[in-house]
């Protein structure tokens, strides 16, 4: 595991997604922002909803950026597009850059609705099974998260969270990502309207 310092232009890839329940993909935005909280760049991906591709497609997503200037990869769920998992450890040795996934919420699992909602399907089982435990981080703002995390420390994760986060529990390159998903997927949506309409 390397070290991770942390400098105003460390810069991390905040992602969040959009969807509805009734979609076949869900889309996830990414927005590159550095710690001083300047923008460095956007990007986009699919994931299949209810499908088990998220770590892969963040991969490919990230390899076409073609940058190496990265610090960390942050991610809003470890479980997202509906059951979709992301393996954070995976993505971690896969990319060789430190990844935290955030929720926000407290739960019990999800392996009762893994196995009510995709019966038979062992390797969406395997892979929740996998996943370590969240833990839980108090940030300055008063508020609470709860993180998976592969590649950095712990105290390291605090520092960051502390950092980019300004108010409430939304780390800002993960809000931000949100709102370009959120825009994304109305662009898209009106897009095959339209196309509808015109054939």
């Amino acid at each position: 595991m390397r070290g991770f310092r942390l400098k105003k232009g460390s810069r991390i890839l905040g992602i969040a997604e959009k969807f509805k329940r009734e979609d076949r993909y869900s889309l996830l935005a990414g927005v590159i922002m550095r710690c001083d909280l300047i923008l460095d760049g956007f990007c986009y991906t699919y994931a299949t909803v209810g499908g088990d591709d998220a770590s892969e497609n963040i991969v490919k997503m990230y390899r076409n950026l073609n940058r190496n200037d990265i610090n960390v990869i942050m991610i809003g769920g470890c479980i997202v597009s509906w059951f979709n998992i992301i393996d954070v450890h995976q993505l971690y040795e896969t990319l060789k850059v430190p990844v935290i996934c955030i929720s926000y919420e407290e739960s019990n699992g999800i392996e009762k609705y893994l196995k009510e909602y995709f019966p038979g399907n062992k390797l969406k089982l395997e892979k929740y099974r996998k996943i370590k435990a969240r833990e839980k981080i108090h940030l300055k703002t008063g508020c609470k998260l709860f993180v998976r995390y592969a590649g950095m420390k712990y105290n390291d994760v605090i520092t960051l969270l502390n950092r980019i986060t300004i108010f409430g529990s939304i780390p800002e390159p993960i809000r931000i990502a949100k709102h370009l998903a959120n825009i994304l997927y109305e662009l898209f949506q009106n897009y095959i309207r339209m196309k509808h309409e015109i054939v």
